[in-house]
């Protein structure tokens, strides 16, 4: 039985040995210095975040409380008394409902023009070749850098003559064509292959039926992107209804909340509940489309 025992172990050969180096064992200095430095860069972005949200916290605290509380030294952070009918109170004072309705309707009509004109003019910059594409695409995109300041006159005057002042027509009309949308899709349009256009033609497709049915359908970070960027700006515009709205019906949130404001005083305290309130829709807007917004910044401009 021992002959047989040896036989075997001589058949089977030594124990097969691992090959490649054997792996290697972290070092516990080096895992403490890696937990520490990651430690360390947490603690660094919650302190950036902090600094950044701060005047949002104060504006936040500042709303429910009274207008000889609001700017107290030194900061009273934590309130003594919680003054909560602000936020019912200033639907009564002022039309409130009014101006959020108008900065939504705006907002939402310029936006969809800004994504729709947008994303059409780089269409034909990125897909369609014509003589001189490149240098009116340049002078085009030249405009950006011409300060507002330079031009706001003679587009009031225009505006003036063609009877449009105090209508929203006008904001609509200024704010519905803009250059950065058409480089911002331009740059991601350039990233889909050009022969998914060419196939579409030999298939029969009109460039009109590329744009809308293979084009628009592959872009939806970059017009996501657009929409939300071209929403927050014109949400947030002040000059603009300035300028042109002078009746009260038709005023935006940022020129309703002028109505605290008076020759000597202003209600601090009701200016800090309309400025949260306001802040509401940007921030569900951005919280719905934020993967996207990622998406679109991060993909654009990879090509061209």
């Amino acid at each position: 039985m021992s002959t047989t025992v040896l036989r075997k172990e001589s058949t089977q050969g030594p124990a097969s040995e691992p090959s490649g180096p054997p792996p290697q064992r972290a070092r516990p200095g080096r895992t403490l210095a890696g937990t520490a430095a990651r430690a360390g860069l947490y603690a660094v972005l919650v302190a950036v975040a902090l600094a950044v949200l701060l005047p949002f916290i104060w504006m936040l605290i500042s709303s429910v409380k009274a207008d000889r509380d609001v700017f107290t030294v030194p900061i009273e952070w934590i309130p003594k008394e919680l003054h909560w009918e602000n936020f019912t109170s200033i639907w009564t004072r002022v039309p409130f409902g009014a101006y959020l309705g108008n900065s939504l309707f705006l907002s939402v009509v310029i936006t969809f023009l800004q994504v729709l004109t947008g994303s059409f003019a780089a269409y034909g910059f990125a897909k369609i070749r014509f003589p001189g594409r490149d240098l009116l695409f340049i002078g085009y995109i030249a405009t950006i850098a011409v300060p507002w300041q330079a031009y706001m006159v003679p587009q009031y005057i225009i505006m003036q003559k063609l009877g449009l002042v105090n209508t929203h027509v006008s904001l609509i009309l200024l704010q519905a064509f803009g250059a950065f949308g058409v480089f911002l899709m331009r740059q991601y349009y350039l990233t889909i292959p050009d022969e998914i256009s060419e196939a579409a033609r030999l298939d029969g497709l009109t460039e009109y039926g590329i744009w809308a049915r293979i084009i628009l359908p592959l872009s939806k970070p970059a017009l996501a992107s657009l929409a939300l960027l071209t929403f927050v700006n014109t949400w947030n515009d002040y000059m603009g209804p300035f300028i042109y709205l002078t009746d009260n019906r038709l005023w935006t949130v940022q020129l309703g909340l002028r109505s605290f404001v008076g020759q000597y005083d202003a209600e601090s305290a009701m200016i800090m509940t309309g400025s949260v309130l306001s802040v509401l829709p940007i921030l569900t807007v951005f919280l719905l489309g934020q993967r996207y917004f990622v998406r679109g910044i991060a993909t654009t401009g990879v090509k061209g």
